[in-house]
């Protein structure tokens, strides 16, 4: 069976959407489990809501975009605040995948020091940050407090466009 992808008049007619609110519901029944009226969306692995529409998985931020703005992001869909569920108008724009990544607020999995671009290396806290695709090195601390507010401090000043 072939895939439906999803258009803005689809988008329309299945769904209904609070820009104010960022909630989307369905305003037809879609299957014998979901009527209409009921909210769209479920929680994935990664903290996004989803929904499936014609054999197609979409998250529903990227969804609110289409409906609300009537054409796909060129990019990808960024939560402002960081709130991943938050998904009020106000709250999500179209963001290259580099300013994207670097609104990121929570420490990789593999971090072991507790704080985004601080590492323990050669018996000191090291502080880097990438810029343009190049490592920027900001140098060695006692405490990885202080290697962390140097990472935020260069943050706030290289990367154009972030919130945090």
């Amino acid at each position: 069976m072939a895939k439906i992808h999803l258009t803005a008049a689809l988008a329309r007619e299945f769904f209904s959407y609070d820009a104010d609110t960022g909630l989307m519901h369905w305003r037809i029944k879609p299957c014998v489990r979901v009527d209409a009226g009921d909210r769209a969306g479920t929680l994935n692995s990664d903290g996004y809501l989803q929904v499936g529409f014609k054999f197609k998985v979409y998250t529903v931020h990227r969804v609110a975009w289409l409906y609300a703005t009537g054409e796909w992001p060129v990019g990808q869909v960024d939560h402002i605040n960081g709130v991943r569920t938050d998904n009020r108008m106000a709250n999500l724009r179209d963001v290259s995948a580099s300013l994207n990544q670097h609104n990121r607020r929570r420490v990789a999995r593999n971090n072991s020091s507790g704080f985004t671009g601080v590492s323990w290396v050669q018996n000191a806290w090291r502080a880097a940050i990438w810029v343009d695709g190049r490592h920027v090195f900001l140098g060695y601390f006692k405490a990885p407090e202080e290697a962390h507010a140097a990472y935020l401090e260069a943050k706030r000043r290289l990367h154009a466009g972030c919130t945090v």
